[in-house]
């Protein structure tokens, strides 16, 4: 854990246990919060004070640790080493020497405990957090498989990826950041698996951060650990809510990282087949797997490219064969059609806001007067055409063929600058579109500095095959 450093705070501890109550006292300022608790008693004729927080501990066991210090014999507290190993029963206790440490280890959850004549503080980790169960993620569906999901806990988090690999390699190492949050950041990886290098630099980053807390947990990890500028959309990182995806990466020798109070991980490095590939690929048979990859794939391309390739024909129809003349407006055009594509750009993202921001009870109604009242009477009154509405329809849907928010916004930014492109240059600004997303996506880097596109950059023919196919692996490896 980080510790704290203020200058206001003593270093060591007193042997008295009156002065380093008082002076716990005054740090926690325990005047001022109702939640903090404190019980002094006598055990082994030595005075001891306890400092909880309420809503973290867990009372019955702090009940029968308190019956057992009441049956101490002075003899039992001779010293902090033979009251470790003759008068604590409980195993998850540490000695703590700076009233900083013991600081951060309080706030934390865990009671701390202070003794006459002992220099040193006492924590004892008998703390639980509120938390919600480990069901199955509302975003991350499962089609088969395991139906757990993570939580906002982080120790409980850590014990979904140890169920499932039980190897002395895998490491989860715990850090801090955050001067006032002091979040606590896990880094998961096994040691005879990942880069040592790329595991040195995520870990001095990780290290070399400066800021007060981590706000928006996950996210905020990100943005400081990715130096570069943010102007590029597509996601530099996956972002998982399932321990078997996590469970694979790391398998697989990537690096996943964990806030506390974020249900979800992050998962490094990353390319864009990583980004597309999901953990429901692997569970079903290669043949269908297979199938699943390759549609995800074939429709990201047309949720990218459906609307400015159907702009840019409906603006040159005389390039259209007589068998694909349905696919141009039958109707009388009102209001030019990019115009009307653009709006319902805008008119999807803002029934996605209704469909959050509304009570659940409502959403079905909601989307009922959104699909039927609203589309119906906007083609009739002729701000949209039909063909339109159509193929913003099949846009919206291939959106959700991957799991990425990320991703699916960064197609639909390119979409959009593909649509200006084509409107206003034609087959020109058409063809310089899709040669910007290809650079953006190209040139695009990810936290370590390495390709976006890998394996096609540089090339490796036997990783490419196993991003494109959804191929059995030597010794059952798979992702």
């Amino acid at each position: 854990m980080q510790t704290i450093n203020t200058d206001n705070i003593r270093t060591e501890f007193s042997t008295s246990a009156d002065e380093n109550i008082r002076s716990m006292k005054k740090q926690i300022r325990i005047e001022e919060n109702f939640d903090i608790l404190t019980r002094e008693i006598i055990i082994g004729g030595k005075k001891a004070g306890f400092f909880f927080i309420d809503g973290f501990v867990q009372e019955d066991m702090i009940e029968k640790l308190m019956q057992f210090f009441y049956s101490l014999k002075p003899e039992d507290l001779s010293d902090v080493d033979s009251f470790l190993e003759k008068g604590m029963p409980y195993t998850e206790v540490n000695k703590i020497t700076k009233q900083s440490d013991a600081l951060t280890a309080f706030f934390s959850g865990v009671t701390v405990c202070f003794i006459d004549g002992f220099s040193e503080c006492l924590s004892l980790d008998c703390r639980t957090y509120p938390m919600r169960s480990v069901t199955e993620p509302w975003k991350d569906k499962v089609l088969r498989g395991s139906r757990d999901g993570f939580v906002e806990t982080l120790v409980l988090n850590a014990a979904l990826l140890r169920r499932r690999i039980r190897d002395p390699q895998l490491s989860l190492e715990l850090m801090g950041v955050g001067t006032r949050s002091r979040s606590d950041v896990a880094v998961c990886y096994m040691e005879d698996k990942v880069d040592k290098k790329l595991l040195d630099s995520i870990k001095r980053r990780i290290q070399a951060i400066r800021v007060e807390a981590l706000t928006m947990n996950i996210e905020s990890l990100a943005e400081c650990l990715y130096e570069h500028k943010w102007i590029n959309p597509f996601p530099k990182f996956k972002y998982s809510e399932r321990p078997d995806t996590a469970a694979a990466a790391v398998l697989d020798g990537n690096i996943v990282i964990m806030v506390d109070n974020s249900p979800a991980v992050m998962i490094v490095p990353t390319s864009i087949f990583d980004i597309i590939e999901e953990a429901d690929d692997y569970n079903f048979a290669p043949v269908i797997g297979t199938y699943l990859r390759i549609s995800r794939f074939l429709l990201t391309l047309v949720t990218m490219l459906l609307t400015p390739t159907w702009l840019l024909l409906i603006d040159n129809p005389q390039w259209l064969p007589e068998w694909m003349m349905f696919i141009t407006v039958s109707d009388e055009i009102t209001v030019p059609v990019f115009f009307q594509l653009l709006l319902l750009e805008l008119s999807i993202d803002g029934l996605k806001l209704a469909a959050v921001n509304t009570p659940t009870l409502l959403s079905t109604p909601l989307s009922v007067v959104a699909g039927i009242v609203v589309g119906e009477y906007a083609v009739s009154s002729g701000w949209f055409n039909a063909e339109s509405m159509l193929y913003m329809a099949v846009v919206s849907v291939g959106t959700y063929s991957q799991a990425s928010f990320e991703m699916g916004y960064a197609m639909k930014f390119m979409r959009i600058i593909l649509l200006c492109l084509t409107a206003a240059f034609n087959l020109a600004g058409y063809i310089a579109g899709i040669l910007l997303i290809a650079a953006t996506i190209a040139f695009n880097r990810t936290m370590t500095g390495c390709s976006y596109i890998y394996p096609l950059i540089p090339f490796d023919k036997k990783m490419l095959k196993r991003k494109l196919l959804r191929v059995r692996l030597p010794h059952g490896n798979e992702k």
